[in-house]
Protein backbone atom coordinates (compact mmCIF):
# COMPACT_ATOMS: atom_id res chain seq x y z
CA UNK A 1 0.00 0.00 0.00
CA UNK A 2 1.03 3.23 -0.68
CA UNK A 3 0.24 6.93 0.19
CA UNK A 4 0.64 10.07 -1.09
CA UNK A 5 0.90 13.02 1.00
CA UNK A 6 1.55 16.95 -0.56
CA UNK A 7 3.60 19.54 0.63
CA UNK A 8 0.97 21.89 1.57
CA UNK A 9 0.61 23.66 4.99
CA UNK A 10 3.84 22.42 6.17
CA UNK A 11 5.43 25.84 6.18
CA UNK A 12 8.02 25.06 3.29
CA UNK A 13 7.83 26.17 -0.13
CA UNK A 14 4.74 24.94 -1.92
CA UNK A 15 5.65 22.01 -4.93
CA UNK A 16 4.25 22.38 -8.28
CA UNK A 17 0.54 21.86 -8.17
CA UNK A 18 1.24 18.39 -9.97
CA UNK A 19 4.05 17.63 -7.77
CA UNK A 20 3.55 14.82 -4.44
CA UNK A 21 5.69 13.28 -2.17
CA UNK A 22 5.55 9.23 -1.99
CA UNK A 23 5.60 7.92 1.43
CA UNK A 24 6.26 4.33 1.54
CA UNK A 25 3.80 1.97 4.02
CA UNK A 26 6.42 -0.06 6.13
CA UNK A 27 5.42 -3.66 7.01
CA UNK A 28 5.32 -3.06 10.94
CA UNK A 29 4.64 -0.02 13.29
CA UNK A 30 4.84 -2.18 16.50
CA UNK A 31 7.34 -4.24 17.45
CA UNK A 32 7.77 -5.96 20.89
CA UNK A 33 10.50 -7.29 22.09
CA UNK A 34 11.16 -10.02 25.27
CA UNK A 35 14.48 -9.82 27.27
CA UNK A 36 15.90 -13.08 28.47
CA UNK A 37 16.76 -15.31 26.02
CA UNK A 38 15.54 -13.00 23.16
CA UNK A 39 17.39 -9.24 23.59
CA UNK A 40 19.96 -10.66 25.98
CA UNK A 41 22.59 -13.00 24.52
CA UNK A 42 23.98 -16.07 26.98
CA UNK A 43 26.16 -13.26 28.59
CA UNK A 44 23.10 -12.11 29.54
CA UNK A 45 23.98 -8.48 27.26
CA UNK A 46 22.70 -6.92 23.80
CA UNK A 47 24.97 -7.50 21.44
CA UNK A 48 26.12 -4.62 19.25
CA UNK A 49 24.49 -6.00 16.20
CA UNK A 50 21.15 -6.33 18.38
CA UNK A 51 21.35 -3.16 19.73
CA UNK A 52 21.94 -1.38 16.11
CA UNK A 53 19.12 -2.68 14.50
CA UNK A 54 16.91 -1.67 17.13
CA UNK A 55 18.18 1.56 16.98
CA UNK A 56 18.06 1.90 13.24
CA UNK A 57 14.25 0.16 13.43
CA UNK A 58 13.08 3.07 15.73
CA UNK A 59 14.91 5.47 13.43
CA UNK A 60 13.03 4.38 10.55
CA UNK A 61 9.47 5.24 12.43
CA UNK A 62 8.99 1.48 13.84
CA UNK A 63 7.47 2.14 17.97
CA UNK A 64 9.71 -0.79 19.62
CA UNK A 65 8.35 -1.65 22.99
CA UNK A 66 10.08 -4.04 25.39
CA UNK A 67 7.90 -6.62 26.66
CA UNK A 68 9.27 -8.85 29.58
CA UNK A 69 8.55 -10.97 32.82
CA UNK A 70 11.02 -8.49 34.87
CA UNK A 71 9.53 -6.12 37.12
CA UNK A 72 9.57 -2.84 35.73
CA UNK A 73 12.52 -0.95 37.82
CA UNK A 74 14.74 -4.33 37.27
CA UNK A 75 14.35 -4.29 33.29
CA UNK A 76 15.49 -0.65 33.10
CA UNK A 77 18.93 -1.08 33.45
CA UNK A 78 18.77 -3.34 29.96
CA UNK A 79 16.17 -0.92 28.29
CA UNK A 80 18.27 1.75 28.78
CA UNK A 81 20.79 0.57 26.67
CA UNK A 82 18.77 1.28 23.78
CA UNK A 83 19.05 4.77 24.19
CA UNK A 84 15.98 5.99 22.89
CA UNK A 85 12.56 6.47 24.32
CA UNK A 86 9.91 3.67 25.12
CA UNK A 87 7.93 2.41 26.52
CA UNK A 88 8.43 -1.04 28.87
CA UNK A 89 5.35 -3.72 29.05
CA UNK A 90 6.43 -5.51 32.32
CA UNK A 91 5.17 -8.07 34.99
CA UNK A 92 4.34 -10.61 31.81
CA UNK A 93 1.88 -7.88 31.24
CA UNK A 94 0.98 -6.28 34.50
CA UNK A 95 2.11 -3.08 34.33
CA UNK A 96 2.97 -0.94 30.91
CA UNK A 97 5.16 2.26 32.37
CA UNK A 98 7.51 4.63 30.18
CA UNK A 99 11.49 5.02 30.69
CA UNK A 100 10.31 8.24 32.36
CA UNK A 101 8.11 6.68 35.08
CA UNK A 102 4.72 7.22 33.48
CA UNK A 103 1.88 4.49 33.98
CA UNK A 104 -0.22 3.57 31.05
CA UNK A 105 -1.89 0.97 32.85
CA UNK A 106 -1.46 -1.61 35.86
CA UNK A 107 -3.54 -5.01 36.14
CA UNK A 108 -3.06 -6.41 39.80
CA UNK A 109 -3.57 -9.62 41.34
CA UNK A 110 -7.01 -8.52 43.36
CA UNK A 111 -5.78 -8.88 47.66
CA UNK A 112 -8.43 -11.45 48.24
CA UNK A 113 -7.50 -13.30 45.17
CA UNK A 114 -3.71 -13.61 46.25
CA UNK A 115 -5.08 -15.02 49.25
CA UNK A 116 -7.23 -17.70 48.56
CA UNK A 117 -4.19 -18.75 46.24
CA UNK A 118 -2.05 -18.64 48.89
CA UNK A 119 -4.45 -21.24 50.68
CA UNK A 120 -4.32 -23.01 48.23
CA UNK A 121 -0.77 -23.82 47.27
CA UNK A 122 0.19 -24.35 51.21
CA UNK A 123 2.76 -27.19 49.88
CA UNK A 124 4.74 -24.62 47.60
CA UNK A 125 5.49 -22.00 50.51
CA UNK A 126 8.45 -22.51 50.23
CA UNK A 127 8.56 -21.26 46.46
CA UNK A 128 6.44 -18.50 47.04
CA UNK A 129 7.44 -14.94 45.91
CA UNK A 130 4.90 -11.82 46.01
CA UNK A 131 5.71 -8.80 43.93
CA UNK A 132 4.40 -5.69 44.83
CA UNK A 133 4.47 -2.15 42.32
CA UNK A 134 6.84 -0.08 44.83
CA UNK A 135 10.52 0.49 44.65
CA UNK A 136 11.23 -0.21 48.03
CA UNK A 137 11.70 -2.68 50.76
CA UNK A 138 8.32 -5.19 50.53
CA UNK A 139 8.61 -4.89 46.86
CA UNK A 140 9.19 -8.13 46.86
CA UNK A 141 7.84 -10.40 49.55
CA UNK A 142 8.62 -14.48 50.86
CA UNK A 143 8.47 -15.94 53.68
CA UNK A 144 12.17 -17.56 53.22
CA UNK A 145 14.28 -18.71 50.68
CA UNK A 146 15.46 -21.73 52.38
CA UNK A 147 13.66 -23.58 49.61
CA UNK A 148 14.56 -22.22 46.42
CA UNK A 149 17.44 -22.87 43.72
CA UNK A 150 20.68 -21.37 44.14
CA UNK A 151 20.13 -19.24 41.32
CA UNK A 152 16.85 -17.49 42.66
CA UNK A 153 18.49 -17.06 45.74
CA UNK A 154 21.55 -15.56 44.31
CA UNK A 155 19.29 -12.99 42.66
CA UNK A 156 17.84 -12.34 45.62
CA UNK A 157 20.58 -11.78 47.60
CA UNK A 158 21.80 -9.00 45.08
CA UNK A 159 18.34 -7.21 45.35
CA UNK A 160 17.75 -7.18 49.41
CA UNK A 161 16.76 -3.67 49.16
CA UNK A 162 13.30 -4.80 47.74
CA UNK A 163 12.98 -7.80 49.91
CA UNK A 164 11.11 -8.13 53.09
CA UNK A 165 10.69 -11.36 54.81
CA UNK A 166 6.99 -11.89 56.42
CA UNK A 167 5.21 -15.39 57.70
CA UNK A 168 2.38 -15.97 57.25
CA UNK A 169 3.30 -14.07 53.83
CA UNK A 170 -0.36 -12.93 53.53
CA UNK A 171 0.37 -10.52 56.40
CA UNK A 172 1.87 -8.54 53.55
CA UNK A 173 -1.40 -8.42 51.08
CA UNK A 174 -2.55 -4.74 52.47
CA UNK A 175 -2.69 -4.08 49.00
CA UNK A 176 -2.97 -5.57 45.51
CA UNK A 177 0.60 -6.95 44.74
CA UNK A 178 1.55 -7.42 41.00
CA UNK A 179 1.67 -11.02 41.07
CA UNK A 180 2.58 -13.73 42.74
CA UNK A 181 5.72 -16.35 41.62
CA UNK A 182 6.20 -20.20 42.44
CA UNK A 183 9.89 -20.36 41.76
CA UNK A 184 12.20 -23.69 41.54
CA UNK A 185 13.23 -27.03 39.91
CA UNK A 186 11.53 -27.75 36.18
CA UNK A 187 9.91 -30.92 38.21
CA UNK A 188 9.06 -29.21 41.25
CA UNK A 189 7.43 -26.57 39.17
CA UNK A 190 5.37 -29.46 37.20
CA UNK A 191 3.68 -30.08 40.76
CA UNK A 192 3.13 -26.63 41.20
CA UNK A 193 0.51 -26.26 37.95
CA UNK A 194 -0.56 -29.01 39.05
CA UNK A 195 -1.56 -27.98 42.13
CA UNK A 196 -2.74 -24.67 40.61
CA UNK A 197 -4.92 -26.77 37.81
CA UNK A 198 -7.08 -28.47 40.80
CA UNK A 199 -7.29 -25.11 42.56
CA UNK A 200 -10.67 -23.70 41.57
CA UNK A 201 -9.30 -20.26 40.50
CA UNK A 202 -9.41 -20.85 36.46
CA UNK A 203 -11.78 -18.00 36.90
CA UNK A 204 -10.08 -15.67 38.87
CA UNK A 205 -6.37 -16.24 37.40
CA UNK A 206 -3.82 -16.53 34.67
CA UNK A 207 -1.05 -19.02 34.75
CA UNK A 208 2.08 -18.14 32.97
CA UNK A 209 5.49 -20.57 33.09
CA UNK A 210 9.13 -19.50 32.17
CA UNK A 211 11.58 -22.30 31.82
CA UNK A 212 15.14 -22.99 30.94
CA UNK A 213 16.55 -26.41 31.16
CA UNK A 214 19.84 -25.96 31.39
CA UNK A 215 19.56 -24.28 34.78
CA UNK A 216 16.71 -26.79 35.50
CA UNK A 217 14.91 -23.29 36.45
CA UNK A 218 11.23 -22.79 36.28
CA UNK A 219 8.82 -20.05 37.20
CA UNK A 220 5.45 -20.11 37.59
CA UNK A 221 3.47 -16.67 37.19
CA UNK A 222 0.06 -16.41 38.70
CA UNK A 223 -1.56 -12.39 37.39
CA UNK A 224 -4.91 -11.30 37.36
CA UNK A 225 -7.20 -13.26 34.88
CA UNK A 226 -6.96 -12.25 31.22
CA UNK A 227 -3.71 -10.54 32.60
CA UNK A 228 -0.74 -11.77 29.83
CA UNK A 229 2.27 -10.40 27.11
CA UNK A 230 -0.54 -10.48 24.76
CA UNK A 231 -3.06 -8.85 26.12
CA UNK A 232 -1.12 -6.14 27.08
CA UNK A 233 0.98 -5.70 23.49
CA UNK A 234 -3.06 -5.75 21.99
CA UNK A 235 -3.79 -2.70 24.47
CA UNK A 236 -0.59 -0.44 23.87
CA UNK A 237 -1.29 -1.39 19.69
CA UNK A 238 -4.90 -0.29 20.13
CA UNK A 239 -3.70 2.90 22.07
CA UNK A 240 -1.33 3.55 19.75
CA UNK A 241 -3.88 2.40 16.43
CA UNK A 242 -1.94 -0.15 15.36
CA UNK A 243 -3.58 -2.57 13.66
CA UNK A 244 -2.39 -6.39 14.72
CA UNK A 245 -0.72 -6.88 11.18
CA UNK A 246 1.19 -4.33 11.37
CA UNK A 247 2.64 -5.77 14.89
CA UNK A 248 5.85 -7.97 14.96
CA UNK A 249 6.92 -9.86 18.03
CA UNK A 250 10.14 -11.88 19.02
CA UNK A 251 10.49 -14.15 22.63
CA UNK A 252 11.62 -17.68 23.22
CA UNK A 253 9.63 -19.00 26.24
CA UNK A 254 6.34 -20.28 27.23
CA UNK A 255 5.32 -16.95 28.91
CA UNK A 256 5.64 -15.54 25.19
CA UNK A 257 2.88 -17.30 23.53
CA UNK A 258 0.32 -14.66 24.06
CA UNK A 259 2.29 -11.78 22.61
CA UNK A 260 3.24 -13.88 19.67
CA UNK A 261 -0.51 -15.01 18.94
CA UNK A 262 -1.52 -11.45 18.81
CA UNK A 263 1.13 -10.47 17.05
CA UNK A 264 0.91 -10.34 12.89
CA UNK A 265 4.19 -10.77 12.58
CA UNK A 266 5.86 -13.14 14.93
CA UNK A 267 9.30 -14.64 15.06
CA UNK A 268 10.60 -16.79 17.73
CA UNK A 269 14.38 -17.04 18.75
CA UNK A 270 16.42 -20.12 17.22
CA UNK A 271 16.60 -21.24 21.03
CA UNK A 272 13.12 -20.87 21.63
CA UNK A 273 11.73 -24.17 23.66
CA UNK A 274 10.55 -26.44 22.46
CA UNK A 275 6.45 -25.66 22.51
CA UNK A 276 6.86 -22.71 20.68
CA UNK A 277 8.17 -24.22 18.03
CA UNK A 278 4.84 -26.21 17.30
CA UNK A 279 3.41 -23.29 16.30
CA UNK A 280 4.02 -22.77 12.86
CA UNK A 281 5.38 -19.03 13.40
CA UNK A 282 8.68 -17.91 11.54
CA UNK A 283 12.24 -18.69 13.92
CA UNK A 284 14.98 -16.76 13.54
CA UNK A 285 18.57 -17.32 14.70
CA UNK A 286 19.49 -17.72 18.16
CA UNK A 287 20.46 -15.32 20.76
CA UNK A 288 24.34 -16.26 20.84
CA UNK A 289 23.55 -15.14 17.10
CA UNK A 290 22.03 -11.88 17.10
CA UNK A 291 18.36 -13.45 16.36
CA UNK A 292 16.68 -10.03 17.03
CA UNK A 293 18.87 -8.22 14.28
CA UNK A 294 18.33 -11.34 11.76
CA UNK A 295 14.46 -10.61 12.36
CA UNK A 296 14.36 -7.23 12.10
CA UNK A 297 16.13 -7.38 8.73
CA UNK A 298 13.51 -10.09 7.77
CA UNK A 299 11.42 -7.68 8.01
CA UNK A 300 12.32 -4.44 7.14
CA UNK A 301 15.45 -4.79 5.61
CA UNK A 302 17.46 -2.93 8.55
CA UNK A 303 21.00 -4.48 8.93
CA UNK A 304 23.33 -3.63 11.99
CA UNK A 305 25.87 -1.76 9.91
Amino acid sequence: MQQYITRAGCGCPPWPATAKILVVKLPIRLLGVDIDGTLLNPEFQISPADLAALRRANAEGVEVVVVTGRRHTFALPIVQQLGFDLWVISSNGAVTRSLAGETFHRDLLPAETCRKLCASMQEFRGNTVLTFDKEAKGAIVLEHMNELSASIQRWLEKNMQFIDFVIPIEDSLTGDPVQAMFCGSIPRMQQALAKLAASNLDNDITVLRTEYPVRDLSMVDVLNQGCSKGHALERWAGHRGVPREEVMAIGDNHNDIEMLAFAGVPFIMGNAVEELRREGWTVTLPNDQNGVAAAIEQVLGIGSV
